[in-house]
């Protein structure tokens, strides 16, 4: 990886490790495997993240900050008028079905949350929680701050979600 930046090597990272997490969860991913996705050796990803932890939230971060810029960019000019759903919900369409990994992320960051909670962790669900706010809140102003929009927006695509994670992504 000559000639390219810590920061570059650090992204580069984080989408190997969005892959990896979002198939086999935390528990299930290995650093090997992300090392091996990136093309580094496990001690250099500890160069880069203190640990498989640090590499996973940082993975949680960025899949919910992809998540909330694909909403307000889509919502550029269009905030709190009648095509503010539809562009909405066109964009996270197009979001999950070319980085289908950024749902999958975000919903291992679910289950991590149960667990790290277990164990007296609350890391995870602190940085699940702030990534879930902040996609709330980008969709909240795009459809003019309207509580009932914004749970209904949510609503519907928490089923999709749902639907897509089953395998049933066509389903009415």
């Amino acid at each position: 990886m000559g000639g390219v930046s810590a920061r570059e090597r650090r992204a580069n990272v984080i989408r190997a490790a969005i892959a990896e997490f979002a198939i086999a969860g935390y528990h299930g991913t290995t650093t090997a495997a992300i090392a091996e996705r990136v093309g580094v050796t496990q001690p250099y990803l500890f160069r880069l993240f203190r640990d498989k932890r640090a590499i996973f939230v940082a993975a949680l971060v960025w899949s919910a900050e992809d998540t909330r810029l694909a909403f307000e960019r889509a919502a550029d000019g269009v905030e709190g008028s009648e095509r503010a759903r539809q562009v909405l919900a066109d964009a996270y369409a197009r979001l999950i079905s070319t980085q289908p990994e950024t749902l999958l992320m975000q919903m291992q960051g679910y289950l991590a949350v149960a667990d790290a909670g277990a164990q007296g962790d609350d890391l995870i669900g602190e940085v699940v929680r702030a990534g879930w706010m902040s996609i709330w809140e980008a969709v909240h102003v795009a459809l003019g701050a309207d509580g009932e929009k914004t749970a209904g927006f949510f609503a519907c695509g928490m089923l999709g979600n749902t639907l897509t994670a089953m395998g049933l992504p066509g389903f009415p």
